[in-house]
């Protein structure tokens, strides 16, 4: 059997790749409390856990953003709705982009449409 070497850009994603995800199963008032402070320290939620719990956090995030899952019923919606391709999913994300940008920017109606569903 053949051992191949890692990269080395790869090599630093070790210690990641042993992380476990927790999820903690509290009230609401504590999902409140915790979501808030980190909005207002303006860090994820998961670094404010780490702060609770005095743990590390990294200084700044290397690549702030937002994350969603979508799942190709999402993916249809989407396309419809920007009258793109379903399977056309960098056009969606682009577009989806825009309206991010403009609910940020106040922009009258967006991010104020009716949900698609549940």
């Amino acid at each position: 059997m053949t051992v191949r070497v890692k990269p080395v850009r790869w090599q630093g994603s070790d210690e990641a790749i042993r992380a476990v995800q927790v999820a903690f199963d509290v009230e609401e008032a504590v999902l409140e409390a915790v979501r808030t402070a980190a909005f207002a320290q303006h860090v994820s939620t998961s670094d404010q856990i780490r702060q609770v719990l005095g743990l590390a956090t990294t200084s700044k995030p290397k690549r702030p953003r937002l994350t969603v899952s979508l799942n190709a019923a999402d993916y249809e919606f989407l396309a419809a709705r920007y009258g793109l391709a379903p399977d056309d999913r960098l056009a969606i994300k682009e577009r989806a982009t825009r309206d991010l940008i403009a609910f940020a920017s106040g922009k009258k109606g967006a991010g104020t449409g009716k949900p698609g569903r549940k």
